[in-house]
């Protein structure tokens, strides 16, 4: 049985609007909160979003965040992009007043049972995979948190019956107090985020929360092959592993070609590696990660087998954009950290030219020297981080600093050569050029489009223009 929270009649600040704090605030008012949000930005830059929340009865407190509404509340609800520290925010915590993130709130309504995928990378996928394979299986499912939609939005739709499969990251564990999936994922733990957490430390503690609410009854499906998963094990959850490399006493694991569950002695194949479709052996730890969520959540082997086969992947995950004078390119907006941007390079043979760079989140570039040394014909750099990757790297990688993505695109076009992967894996997050990294994904998308339809145009200029053998002879 869930903790409740009545939200009738309470006051709930609303710390940053972006997409998550919208819903907070619009569900918090229509379950009878009086609900206060802020946000650093103008109300000039809040669009149409500023009038819906006054009409939903929300006061609007804008262009900053004063400090004396913190101390007035019941409940504050912090959006992800929202450091747990600012500083009247912390105070208030001090003072006795709950600071929530969105998920705990939404878990608190949410009907149903909750799968819970966090780690460094592999999240998107490997949420997306579990709920295509519970729509395969015909278990009533829902998806959101860390993609797509906000959990607080799905808690309308959620019942006894359904199955909420989210993302969640290091930001909104940060934030949790009683929050408790009844099956909760770690797929990996590598550097990431350094920029807002104070170490590696801090950063994996804040993943690790995802179990310490955790009953015995309660599962933690972890990563076997990850050195620093295993030495952070959760207290009380039933653990279950999944493994490329060995067989796990409880959990999936890949023995050969076939995927394998193992729960007390008995083995049951629920797949093969040969019907997974996406590029890179992280990819088949994520299927592992999926199939063992998806077959302790319920579904059948066969229903998992099918859902393997028909996924396709998820967009800006090692996503083939196009094929151009016989280099292909590749989109990978969504490798935002180092490790991340390691797992795509590993995924091509070579050669490759890839474009690196954004907002610099405080990891070395180091270890991207040696793969790029080996797979690598040059490196296009772009971003505020540019002038550090290039420092990092060395002399591993020959490196060109382009600026800007635009730019990168057209110094990938003019070195392109047959057999060549061009591949955006930033390393980096976009947030000093774009939105977000879909933003970024969709520009590169657009760029290679542009590229592709000018190459084209330019063989039908030569197609249309007459060779030196069928034009006239110029009479003198």
């Amino acid at each position: 049985m869930r903790p409740g929270f009545d939200l009738s009649g309470k006051r709930v600040l609303v710390v940053g609007l972006a997409r998550t704090g919208v819903s907070v605030s619009l569900f918090a008012a229509a379950y009878g909160a009086t609900v206060t949000a802020t946000d650093s930005k103008p109300e000039s830059a809040m669009g149409e979003t500023a009038g819906r929340l006054r009409a939903a009865g929300v006061k609007l407190e804008l262009g900053g965040h004063p400090p004396s509404i913190f101390f007035e509340q019941d409940l504050i609800v912090t959006s992800p992009g929202v450091p747990a520290n600012l500083a009247p925010m912390v105070l208030a915590h001090v003072a006795g007043i709950p600071v929530w993130s969105e998920i705990e709130l939404a878990w608190r309504y949410l009907r149903g049972k909750v799968v819970a995928i966090t780690g460094s990378n592999g999240k998107t996928t490997t949420t997306s995979l579990v709920a295509h394979i519970l729509e395969t299986a015909d278990i009533p499912m829902l998806v959101g948190g860390n993609i797509g939609r906000p959990l607080i939005s799905l808690v309308e739709s959620s019942t006894d019956s359904t199955v909420t499969v989210a993302e969640v990251s290091s930001f909104q564990l940060e934030s949790i107090e009683a929050f408790r999936p009844e099956i909760g994922v770690m797929l990996n733990l590598t550097p990431d985020h350094l920029d807002r957490h104070a170490s590696f430390a801090d950063y994996a503690t804040a993943k690790m929360r995802l179990f310490e609410n955790q009953l015995e009854r309660d599962i933690a499906i972890l990563n076997a092959d990850d050195p620093e998963v295993t030495k952070r094990m959760p207290a009380k959850s039933h653990v279950f592993w999944f493994s490329r490399q060995k067989r796990v006493a409880e959990g999936a694991f890949l023995a050969g070609d076939q995927i394998i569950f193992r729960h007390e002695g008995s083995e049951t194949l629920i797949a093969k590696r040969s019907d997974i479709l996406l590029r890179g052996d992280h990819n088949v730890e994520n299927v592992l990660a999926a199939c063992a969520a998806a077959y302790l959540a319920g579904a059948t082997p066969v229903a998992i087998a099918n859902g393997v086969k028909t996924f396709r992947g998820v967009e800006h995950r090692l996503e083939f954009v196009g094929e151009i004078g016989g280099a292909q390119f590749y989109n990978d907006s969504k490798a935002t950290n180092v490790d991340a941007a390691l797992k795509a390079i590993e995924a091509f043979p070579g050669p490759l030219v890839l474009i690196l760079g954004g907002k610099d989140k405080g990891s070395p570039y180091t270890p991207l020297a040696e793969p790029l040394r080996t797979r690598a014909r040059a490196a296009v750099l772009i971003g505020e981080s540019a002038e550090k990757i290039a420092r990092d790297l060395g002399d591993a990688v020959p490196t060109v600093q382009a600026g800007t993505l635009e730019r990168a695109v057209e110094i990938a076009a003019e070195r392109l050569q047959p057999g060549d992967v061009v591949l955006l894996a930033p390393a980096c997050s976009s947030f000093d050029q774009f939105e977000n990294y879909e933003h970024r994904g969709r520009a590169f998308k657009q760029l290679v489009a542009q590229l592709k339809e000018k190459m084209h145009e330019g063989d039908r200029d030569e197609l249309d223009r007459p060779s030196s053998a069928s034009a006239p002879a110029h009479k003198g």
